[in-house]
């Protein structure tokens, strides 16, 4: 063969080569860039608890009808749930007012529901371990006897008991009968999606049935919302774990028996992550609800953005955030405007984060959602290990947004139950 057709079908494989590579990379999930560490300086820590140990997620609810978001968490290590009064703004620096409501082993999630609707907030702990049991702890009927610990009485929901390793519940009332039902999902053995229907006397747990929705892998998330616009509320969830992990949601049949058996269930996206706890945000402004969830491809930590293309709840489109280097791997995921610059940011929390890897980061993006540069910014330092579900909140009202967190692993280091204090807007964060 003479050397210019060697040449040209040199240029010609060159070519088809070349091709390939750009039709397989168009086919791939896109990536949002995430770049390094805008500086390490962390945010101001006020803690809120660090008596105890293994703190688990927090959850808020104004209890005492006073205009503020009070907060429960349950401690995992120590096996008990407690509820924190929001002292006000002018105190939210110091310790906060807490009462424990109740002893409960291998605590992995803790709920406001006032379940007998006496007009006095209740707390419903889920638990896994040996424990696997869904206990009520119910609030006095006196507001000025809240914080007493005598006063609370808690109990198991007997059908609860032993049937699988409890990881997460939500209020909702599902078939529009008697008072208000519980969502709840768990993890193997016997993981699954389902609710606890309440009778007409909320106080005898012993007469709540159980209904099993969906099977389940490790349940991370539950969300109750209504996600195909059809006027119900369906189930969002995170399932970490075996066949059904993803993100995807429950349709929920309408009132009748059909409640009570499998509902339809809808992927949306990350079949082939871990995923970990997850948030709803209209990130794009578009008028649909997104949703975001922290999950890990290996050991590399993302943030998915799940984009919502129609209204029914059926179309999604999935872009990839990066972690940065210098974070640990993903554990959850919150929306927000952090730096009062009218664009959605994104606050994610790590595990595995030991020093000098940070647990508590916040992303701002440069351009677009979906086609810009984001922004890595610190807010823990290397302090803490094991963070987890996040809330925020302007908690010591200078009109930005405070992030409240817990961690599970340094609590002999003063963490815990804490929040991190937002600097100035208009300060290099």
């Amino acid at each position: 063969m003479k050397e210019s057709s060697i040449r040209i079908c040199f240029s010609c494989a060159a070519v088809r080569f070349l091709f390939v590579v750009c039709i397989s990379v168009s086919m791939l999930p896109k990536q949002a860039e995430s770049q390094t560490v805008a500086g390490r300086s962390p945010w101001k820590c006020h803690i809120i608890d660090g008596t105890s140990r293994g703190a688990d997620g927090v959850k808020l609810a104004d209890v005492n009808r006073d205009g503020l978001m009070d907060v429960t968490t349950g401690w995992e290590e120590t096996g008990l749930t407690r509820v924190y009064l929001n002292p006000g703004p002018g105190k939210v620096k110091a310790k906060w007012p807490f009462v424990t409501t109740g002893e409960t082993r291998s605590v992995e999630d803790a709920v406001f529901v006032d379940l007998d609707e006496d007009g006095f907030v209740d707390v419903v702990s889920c638990c896994q371990g040996n424990t696997q049991s869904v206990f009520v702890q119910w609030a006095p009927k006196n507001k000025d006897e809240y914080l007493q610990e005598s006063k609370w009485r808690s109990e198991v929901i007997p059908i609860s008991k032993g049937m699988t390793r409890w990881m997460f519940c939500i209020p909702m009332q599902v078939d529009q009968k008697s008072g208000v039902d519980l969502i709840a999902g768990s993890k193997a053995p016997n993981a699954q999606i389902g609710w606890f229907e309440a009778p007409k006397d909320a106080r005898n747990l012993k007469a709540y049935r159980w209904h099993t929705i969906s099977p389940a892998g490790w349940i991370m998330s539950l969300r109750s919302v209504d996600m195909d616009h059809d006027g119900d509320r369906d189930i969002l969830a995170s399932d970490r774990k075996g066949k059904m992990r993803g993100c995807r949601w429950l349709e929920n049949p309408g009132v009748g028996e059909s409640q009570k058996k499998n509902w339809p269930n809808h992927f949306i996206g990350c079949r082939d992550k871990e995923v970990m706890f997850l948030t709803l945000a209209d990130i794009d402004e578009d008028g649909l609800q997104d949703v975001l969830v922290a999950a890990n491809a290996g050991k590399a930590g993302q943030i998915i953005i799940l984009r919502r293309l129609d209204i029914q709840g059926r179309l999604w489109k999935e872009y990839v955030i990066p972690f940065p280097e210098q974070s640990g791997t993903a554990k959850a995921v919150v929306v927000g405007d952090m730096n009062a610059d009218a664009k959605m940011d994104v606050v994610f929390s790590c595990e595995n984060a030991r020093s000098p890897k940070s647990g508590l980061m916040w992303l701002a993006r440069k351009k677009g959602v979906f086609d810009g540069k984001w922004q890595a910014h610190d807010i823990s330092g290397p302090k803490g290990i094991k963070y987890d579900r996040m809330e925020l909140l302007d908690v010591d009202g200078d009109g930005d947004l405070d992030v409240l967190a817990c961690e599970e692993r340094e609590n002999r280091k003063g963490l815990g139950l804490f929040w991190y204090e937002n600097p100035h807007v208009g300060k290099d964060h």
